[in-house]
């Protein structure tokens, strides 16, 4: 069955490595390279450009730069091995073919913006999708989840949102505050994604989703992405692909069957499930989900309901 991720950062550990760890070659540097894509059908790879926090303001936006170069030098290259996936076109042409893996680029946090939408546009012609308002914490657009106080969006923030929806920009809600998720929910009618969060209901996490959350995001058409990151699936030490059925069974209960997807967030984390610690062994939670869901349920949490979402959302 083939595989739809919406959250990676092999961006990051490629860049803080300064290019020198090789993608397509199977190494113990990354969860998610070429071999592990091939060996688990993941049949699109969306890869975050995420800067870290720590990084000077004026040197953010340089920053994100040389993560989308890398992400054209060392991962769609001449694209005989990896598809570009830009467009609506883009993305059925690559669903028809199913020949090779496929990349959709992603800001993660409007950071590296700077507070300046020349900026986003630049990012989006070079091949950005979509776009995470925050991350953990404030910065020009929103408050992050673990702001002190937090508040929502800001008049910047708006704006952002505004052009990102001209563009055709697909906004994710992961991180964002939950001020900004309802200042963001109820005034622009837009479908909105969470392309790597769980349910607050089944593990309280500042990073999970409250039920009216999932449920809006139900009602606005988009899909949320289960994640792997074990402090977001249970607080116990030994988290299992058994804890995170939880999460999607909880999701269905909402009446969320067909806006369910994945987004591992691998190379983003340090500690892994203990029975899925990379990609390579997306098999596993294929096999558990089959044990608990019909086939054509499975394939629509696997790929089909990003797959769908994103034929919608993208530009033509």
């Amino acid at each position: 069955m083939w595989k739809f991720d919406t959250h990676c950062d092999v961006l990051l550990k490629l860049w803080e490595s300064e290019g020198k760890i090789d993608f397509y070659c199977e190494n113990d540097d990354l969860h998610v390279h070429y071999p592990n894509m091939v060996k688990s059908d993941i049949l699109v790879q969306t890869f975050a450009v995420f800067v870290p926090p720590s990084l000077p303001v004026h040197n953010r936006f340089h920053t994100a730069l040389e993560m989308v170069d890398l992400f054209y030098e060392k991962i769609i290259r001449d694209q005989k091995q990896m598809r570009l996936i830009r467009t609506s076109d883009d993305l059925k042409h690559h669903l028809q073919k199913k020949d090779k893996p496929g990349a959709i680029l992603s800001l993660e946090g409007a950071d590296a913006l700077q507070g300046n939408l020349t900026y986003l546009r630049t990012l989006y012609r070079s091949g950005v999708r979509s776009i995470g308002l925050t991350w953990n914490y404030r910065n020009e657009a929103a408050d992050g989840v673990e702001e002190p106080s937090p508040g929502g969006l800001s008049q910047f923030g708006r704006e952002l949102v505004q052009e990102a929806a001209r563009l055709n920009m697909i906004v994710d809600i992961s991180h964002l505050s939950e001020k900004g998720f309802w200042d963001l929910a109820e005034n622009f009618q837009i479908p909105i994604m969470a392309s790597h969060s769980n349910c607050k209901s089944i593990h309280n996490h500042p990073r999970n989703l409250t039920d009216e959350q999932i449920k809006t995001i139900i009602h606005l058409g988009g899909v949320i992405g289960m994640t792997f990151v074990p402090g977001f699936i249970a607080d116990k030490e030994n988290v299992s692909v058994t804890d995170l059925l939880k999460h999607i069974e909880h999701i269905c209960s909402l009446g969320g069957e067909n806006h369910i997807g994945f987004g591992s967030d691998f190379d983003g984390i340090s500690d892994t499930m203990i029975d899925l610690t990379d990609s390579g062994e997306y098999h596993i939670l294929q096999e558990a989900l089959l044990k608990h869901y019909p086939e054509h349920l499975v394939r629509r949490f696997l790929c089909d309901n990003w797959a769908e979402t994103y034929q919608k959302l993208l530009p033509a």
